[in-house]
């Protein structure tokens, strides 16, 4: 328990005791153990094929908890009844964090008070009768009723576990987790309410088991998804982190200019494919450094001519790094292009506005940005006021007017945090204004 804060503690023993209370009536009422036990197994069995999302774990890792055999139980039984299928599931589930038992304990009570809630409502509503009778349209209705309920519940938990737990804001801790949650838990929702109406058919419980083929696939596919997401995040880690030990001075800087693309094109209204496309093109945009001679990434004084044109074509060397790539999309453009100018003086092409991807002119500005805001070894960082009131002064002849725009409105809206900042070592070379990618004005563009 130590690595759980005080409050946290009590938070979830509050849960527990009165999750217990929730479940208790099951032990003296009748209950129809047989349904119950078969329940329980079921979802029991598929949590192992899982891994149970637990305390700081916001998204699904592998298949995740099955709800459609949960909210089948909340169709079928008693609410206390209910709420003791999710109990033998989650106190088996594998959990990777330390304290385990304490997570599992969590987990149980979360569930065992969602699903009560929602099974009383679901029955408050007439669903028991809906189903038995059969007036299978009028039990979409309590139906419903009971997913909004497992939903909020969950919602209710997993904030308050945000706050006490992860010291998250409470302002924020909240937010856009019932919406995340819902979409899911109402598509296992029909599932389990099909599960409900075969095992009170003719057909009987053996029947409503053939739901759970589809449903199993469907989260075969989704778990697939996840790991091939997690195999792209780790190729762009493993290639920023090579930046980053070769060029010292920006270290940090791949992550801030992703965040800050991102802050952009929400401003813009991208769609979510494209937001993540574009944060992997501000995260990987200098992976070019690669290429280019360590002895002139780290060099202390102002670059010749020459070193200059072999600086200048990084970006043309990223873009062959990721090539074949797929899954970058527009990004290997924003690679490629990130250090092209609206009037034409750019490189590598001299494209001139329109003619420049709308991705790097999106990366242009954030690498900018984090340019001028970051400190180096050589000089310091400068105020966000300052580096947004020179992106504007330089709007239409370097950058473009519509992305420094968006920018402004995202740093007035949310601020800016860094939450990575340059790791630096050694001495205190000289500024660096012959820098390609530099403006005039100091600190208005990035190396």
């Amino acid at each position: 328990m130590r690595s759980i804060a005080p409050l946290a503690r009590a938070y979830i023993l509050c849960a527990a005791l009165a999750a217990a209370a929730c479940a208790a009536p099951a032990l003296t009422s009748r209950t129809p153990w047989a349904a119950l036990g078969l329940l329980a197994a079921l979802y029991a069995g598929c949590e192992q094929a899982s891994r149970c999302r637990v305390i700081g774990r916001r998204g699904p890792n592998g298949l995740g908890t099955f709800f459609p055999v949960l909210l089948a139980a909340v169709f079928l039984l008693p609410p206390a009844a209910a709420a003791l299928v999710a109990v033998p599931g989650a106190l088996l589930a594998r959990v990777e964090r330390s304290p385990r038992w304490v997570r599992r304990v969590w987990r149980a009570a979360q569930l065992v008070l969602a699903a009560w809630a929602s099974a009383w409502v679901y029955g408050a509503l007439g669903g028991h009768e809906a189903v038995a009778a059969p007036h299978f349209p009028y039990a979409l209705a309590p139906a419903g009723a009971a997913v909004l309920a497992f939903s909020a519940v969950l919602t209710a938990l997993d904030g308050g576990i945000l706050a006490t737990a992860e010291r998250v804001p409470v302002r924020t801790a909240w937010r856009g987790l019932f919406l995340r949650s819902f979409a899911p838990v109402a598509v296992h929702g029909l599932a389990g309410l099909m599960m409900a109406v075969l095992w009170r058919s003719p057909y009987g419980p053996l029947a409503a088991l053939l739901v759970l083929l589809p449903m199993g696939v469907s989260c075969w596919v989704f778990a697939q998804y996840h790991r091939e997401r997690a195999a792209h995040q780790a190729t762009i880690r493993a290639l920023v982190q090579a930046v980053d030990i070769k060029d010292r001075y920006t270290r940090g800087h791949s992550e801030r200019v992703g965040r800050a693309s991102v802050m952009i094109a929400r401003e813009l209204g991208m769609a979510d494919e494209r937001v993540e496309s574009l944060r992997f093109a501000g995260i990987l945009h200098d992976v070019g450094k690669l290429g280019v001679p360590t002895r002139l990434l780290r060099k202390d004084g102002p670059l010749t001519p020459e070193e200059r044109r072999v600086i200048e074509l990084h970006p043309e060397y990223g873009h062959e790094m990721v090539r074949g790539i797929g899954f970058l999309g527009e990004a290997r453009a924003a690679i490629l292009h990130h250090h092209e100018r609206i009037d034409g003086s750019g490189y590598p092409y001299g494209l001139v506005g329109r003619q420049i991807p709308e991705f790097a002119r999106v990366v242009a500005v954030a690498d900018a940005f984090d340019a001028m805001t970051s400190t180096r070894s050589y000089r310091r960082g400068r105020p966000v006021d300052a580096a947004v009131a020179e992106l504007a002064r330089c709007a239409g002849s370097q950058f473009d007017p519509v992305m420094v725009a968006a920018l402004q409105r995202a740093l007035g809206r949310y601020g800016w945090h860094p939450e990575v900042t340059a790791d630096v070592a050694g001495g205190v070379p000289s500024p660096r204004r012959g820098e390609p990618g530099v403006p005039a004005a100091p600190g208005a563009g990035a190396r």
